[in-house]
């Protein structure tokens, strides 16, 4: 499953922002001691600050990612569920 997890800094995360690229780094095995997978990263200019590109197995796993990552104080996150090109087609075609 793909998830894609939109970051904004917090007060706590701006102000160390020159912390932040090895926040990225702790992020990432982070999530990967938890189970889940980073295929991607960006730092953002808009609504947003980051943005990671997750796969894992369950929503769970990903769960626990950004409540553990959140826990740090340095982001507030939002999670959606990602279908790639090809899981979308199916959903399409299994519609009644």
């Amino acid at each position: 499953m793909n998830h894609i997890i939109l970051l904004k800094y917090t007060d706590q995360g701006i102000k160390n922002i020159k912390e932040s690229p090895n926040r990225v780094k702790k992020a990432k095995e982070l999530f990967h001691k938890l189970g889940a997978e980073v295929k991607d990263f960006y730092f953002l200019m808009g609504q947003y600050d980051l943005l990671f590109i997750v796969q894992a197995s369950n929503d769970t796993v990903i769960a626990e990612c950004v409540l553990a990552l959140g826990s740090l104080g340095n982001v507030r996150s939002e999670t959606l569920l990602a279908f790639n090109e090809s899981e979308f087609s199916k959903i399409c075609s299994d519609l009644p």
